[in-house]
C-alpha cells in the first residue's frame, strides 16, 4: 500500500472551494436574517426539504403553514403569496446551500480517502470537520425553531451560536487547507504567534457579538458616530436588566459592546502590526499591512453601516469585511507559528 503524501494539491483546492462555498452560505444566512426569511419555512426536512414547490398547490400548502406561524400573525399578516415566495427562496437558498456543502464535502473525501492522497494527520480532523458541519446543520434548525413559538424571530443566542459555529468551521477548513498544501506549522509557538492567535480570537468575540446586534436590530438604533444620540454611554443602557443580562439582551448595550470592541481591534492590529514588522520578514510584514488596512476598512464600513441604519447592501458588504478580516487575521496566524 502506498504510503500517504505529506501533502496534497488536490486536497488543498478541494479545501478551497469548501471555505468558499462556506463563505458564499454566512452571507446568504446574513441575507436570510436581513430580510425577515429565516422563518418562511415551518419544518425541518433534511432530504425532501431539497425539492422547492413545484406547483401553486405545493406554494399554498408551504404558504398556510407559515401563516400558522407567529411571525405571519403579529407582523406579517396579510402577506401576499408572491411577497412570501420571496422569503422563501432566500430560506430555501440557504438550506440548499448547505446541503451542497455536505455533498462537496462528503463524496472527495471519499475519493482522496479511498485513493490515499490524503496526508494520515488530517484524516481525523477532515472526519471532525464533516461532523461538524453535520452539527451546524442542526443547529440551523434549532434557531429557528426558536422563532415558531411565541416570539415573531429566532433567539439571539441561537443565532450567533450558529454563527459562530459556522466561523469555526471556516476557520478549521483555511487551517486544513493551509496544511495540505504546506506541510503541518511544525515551528515554535513563541509570543508573535501567542499574539497573532489572540487577536484571530478577538476577530471571532467581535464577529460573535456581531451575530447579537443582528438577532436584536440593534444596528437600527442610535444612528449616530461617534456618540449615541449625544451619549457615550447610550439611554436604556441596562433597560431594568442586570448587567450580565444587558450584555446580551439590551439593543444599546449589545450595540454599545460590538462598537467599542471594534475599537479594541483597531487597537490590537496596531500592535501586532508593530510586532510583525520586526521581524523583518516579507510575508510577515505583508500581513502587518494587510491587517491595518482589512481593520480600517471594516471599522469604516462598520460606522457608515450604523450611521445609514444598516441597509441591506451595507450591511452585507460589512459582513463580507468581517469574512475577509477573520480569514486574513488566521492567515497571519500560520504564518506567525512558521516563523517562531
Amino acid at each position: 500500500m502506498a504510503v500517504a503524501p505529506e501533502t496534497s494539491k488536490p486536497v488543498f483546492w478541494w479545501l478551497v472551494v469548501i471555505g468558499a462555498m462556506v463563505c458564499a452560505m454566512i452571507l446568504v444566512g446574513g441575507a436570510t436574517r436581513l430580510t425577515d426569511s429565516g422563518l418562511s419555512i415551518t419544518e425541518w426536512k433534511p432530504v425532501t426539504g431539497a425539492i422547492p414547490p413545484l406547483s401553486l398547490e405545493a406554494w399554498q400548502e408551504e404558504f398556510d403553514l407559515y401563516r400558522a406561524s407567529p411571525e405571519y400573525q403579529l407582523q406579517n399578516r396579510g402577506m401576499s403569496l408572491a411577497e412570501f415566495e420571496f422569503i422563501y427562496w432566500w430560506e430555501w437558498g440557504h438550506r440548499f446551500l448547505g446541503r451542497m456543502i455536505g455533498l462537496v464535502f462528503f463524496v472527495p473525501l471519499v475519493v482522496f480517502w479511498i485513493r490515499n492522497q490524503i496526508p494520515t494527520r488530517m484524516k481525523p480532523r477532515l472526519v471532525g470537520l464533516l461532523a461538524l458541519g453535520g452539527l451546524q446543520g442542526f443547529v440551523g434548525w434549532w434557531m429557528v425553531a426558536s422563532g415558531l413559538v411565541d416570539r415573531v424571530d429566532v433567539s439571539q443566542y441561537r443565532l450567533a451560536a450558529h454563527l459562530s459555529l459556522a466561523f469555526v468551521i471556516l476557520g478549521a477548513t483555511l487551517w486544513l487547507a493551509l496544511e495540505a498544501r504546506n506541510g503541518p506549522a511544525t515551528r515554535g509557538q513563541g509570543q508573535l504567534t501567542k499574539w497573532a492567535l489572540a487577536f484571530w480570537g478577538l476577530i471571532f468575540v467581535q464577529i460573535a457579538l456581531g451575530a447579537f446586534v443582528a438577532g436584536l436590530d440593534a444596528g437600527r438604533i442610535f444612528n449616530t458616530w461617534p456618540l449615541m444620540d449625544g451619549r457615550l454611554i447610550p439611554e436604556g443602557y441596562l433597560g431594568g436588566m442586570s448587567w450580565f443580562q444587558a450584555a446580551f439582551e439590551s439593543r444599546p448595550a449589545v450595540q454599545l459592546h460590538h462598537r467599542w470592541t471594534g475599537y479594541l481591534v483597531a487597537i490590537a492590529a496596531l500592535f501586532l502590526m508593530f510586532a510583525l514588522r520586526r521581524t523583518g520578514l516579507p510575508t510577515l510584514r505583508k500581513s502587518a499591512h494587510g491587517l491595518v488596512m482589512l481593520v480600517g476598512l471594516q471599522v469604516v464600513l462598520g460606522i457608515v453601516t450604523l450611521m445609514l441604519a444598516a441597509p441591506l447592501w451595507l450591511s452585507l458588504m460589512h459582513q463580507g469585511g468581517a469574512i475577509a478580516l477573520f480569514l486574513f487575521a488566521g492567515l497571519t496566524t500560520w504564518r506567525a507559528r512558521i516563523a517562531d
